[in-house]
């Protein structure tokens, strides 16, 4: 297959919602009509055995809530399609905002009684910033919700959407009947019965037809004209170009739970979903139809087998075609690597590839030399920007609870905050560390994956910490640099890469500090 077909038959997508949406259920039924797997498993179930697939992680699947993004690839129709489901959890927004970098487009799940929740207007917000394609999936249609037009309503003025639907629900909770497919005229009957993976489609392309009658019953039908002449009426119909310039969202309605609706997402999906779009670095505008490679790690993932105790870096391949055992330029250290064992991935399964191209996603081994954000390329030292790294909102001491384990607990400590989960402070005057996170449920999960992938234990101390701030030695007034240091010493540390920050103890005591010395600069970010 010749290259650009490779690059065009591509699709590169995020799942985002706020928690409980149903974006992990979601997730596991594409993967269903993909053929990628051939029972479901459930996120929180006491019938069903299997876990979600992309719930790899022990804590993930005893909490029922995805901690972590997971990289899903698997073949549909010809295409190859690689799903990140992300976290919907607030605590680890971080994560799903450094995914968002590596997507090409997005589908956005709305629990259709709860309607539209905070975290997804926060997801949905970064992805307007940088137009990203969306499709809307209203979840859950089996249970009683809000009226339709209601919650297109709701998303347009919550979310700042332009929308269009392209499936309509025939009834909803206990009088759901079915889904009516405006985008390619026909009608799903549900039957409720969940051991059906696939229900039965009717083409139906005049709603005035007598049949119609008699497969949802009168009223029902009646219901149906007059709801699909509104929308007619009132949404604009479907544009592919301003879908993909992220100016309209098609809306489908659907249970994915009873694997409703789910099948008639994927296929529009893959006939309108942006193959891998182009993404700008520091010093230009780097198209995916270039033949020089280049990449960038949005994600490294410490012990995906703990058997192994290995670390991967996910890197998202922007341009030309990744080849193992070639030699790349590592642009921040200056220096040439080599991969022998690149994996493409499933979850938490993996397997080595030889070749990847635009818009895959590939897994590299990795020793330490990987950090989020760095760029790999043929030798153009360019960088690509936009990988946020957020100033930490909780703060806390981290002390070792089995000095025997002292060693473990530091390389522990050292691996999880290169997955960029938390952050690591180290004050100087009693060498004492101090984890800053951006979620309260993080300081869980560390402790949780210390002790079980590293067999160490750790216990919290709170820290009087307002906010941490970077500053910028090189540019400063040594003078000036030298007497902050010496009134400040007691609030002073160093991160993971021997920045200097300033832990503040409230916000007046910032404001204070930052008139006191002009000449200092502080950053909120570690990037400056």
């Amino acid at each position: 297959m010749k290259f650009l077909d490779e690059i065009n038959r591509r699709r590169t997508f995020g799942i985002v919602s706020h928690p409980d949406a149903g974006k992990t259920t979601l997730t596991e039924k594409l993967l269903l009509f993909g053929g990628a797997i051939q029972e479901a498993g459930a996120v929180k179930s006491n019938k069903i055995k299997k876990g979600a697939t992309s719930d790899f992680m022990e804590i993930e699947r005893q909490r029922g809530i995805s901690v972590a993004t997971s990289v899903l690839g698997f073949e549909y129709r010809e295409n190859k399609i690689n799903i990140l489901d992300t976290p919907g959890h607030k605590d680890f927004a971080e994560d799903t905002f450094r995914t968002l970098t590596a997507v090409d487009s997005v589908i956005v799940v709305v629990d259709v009684a709860k309607g539209v929740e905070e975290q997804t207007e926060k997801l949905v917000k970064v992805c307007r910033m940088r137009n990203i394609p969306m499709i809307v999936f209203i979840n859950k249609l089996d249970r009683e919700g809000k009226d339709a037009f209601e919650l297109l309503d709701e998303i347009e003025q919550k979310l700042e959407l332009k929308v269009t639907p392209l499936s309509f629900p025939i009834g909803m909770g206990y009088d759901f009947k079915g889904i009516y497919n405006i985008y390619e005229k026909n009608i799903n009957l549900f039957t409720g019965d969940p051991r059906k993976d696939i229900e039965d489609t009717i083409e139906i392309n005049d709603l005035a037809t007598p049949e119609l009658d008699q497969l949802i019953g009168d009223i029902s039908a009646e219901t149906l004209r007059e709801e699909i002449d509104l929308v007619e009426g009132v949404y604009p119909e479907f544009d592919i170009d301003a879908y993909k310039n992220g100016k309209l969202q098609p809306v489908f309605f659907g249970s994915a739970l009873n694997n409703f609706g789910v099948r008639e997402l994927l296929d529009c999906f893959v006939d309108i979903a942006p193959s891998p779009r182009s993404k700008m670095s520091d010093t230009r505008e780097v198209n995916p139809t270039e033949d020089k490679f280049t990449g960038f790690v949005f994600k490294i993932h410490a012990n995906m087998d703990p058997r192994h105790r290995d670390r991967l870096a996910f890197v998202k391949v922007v341009s030309g075609q990744f080849e193992r055992n070639k030699p790349y330029l590592h642009v921040r250290l200056d220096k040439s690597l080599k991969f022998s064992s690149p994996n493409a991935f499933f979850a938490e399964k993996k397997q080595v590839v030889d070749k990847m191209y635009p818009g895959d996603i590939v897994g590299l081994h990795d020793t330490g030399n990987f950090k989020i954000g760095d760029t790999l390329t043929e030798g153009e030292p360019l960088m690509y920007k936009g990988i946020p790294s957020f100033s930490p909102e909780h703060f806390r001491y981290i002390n070792n609870a089995d000095p025997m384990k002292a060693k473990q607990l530091n390389k522990g400590i050292s691996q999880l905050m290169d997955e960029g989960v938390a952050q690591l402070f180290t004050l100087d005057l009693n060498n004492r560390k101090i984890i800053g996170t951006v979620g309260a449920l993080q300081y869980e999960v560390i402790q949780y994956r210390l002790e079980h992938e590293y067999g160490a234990k750790c216990s919290y101390e709170n820290v009087n910490v307002h906010k941490a701030c970077w500053v910028d030695e090189n540019n400063a007034n040594q003078e000036e640099l030298k007497e902050f240091k010496r009134v400040k010493a007691k609030y002073l540390a160093r991160d993971k890469q021997n920045q200097l920050v300033f832990l503040a103890d409230s916000a007046f005591s910032l404001q204070m500090t930052q008139s006191k010395y002009p000449s200092l600069k502080f950053y909120f970010t570690s990037e400056f």
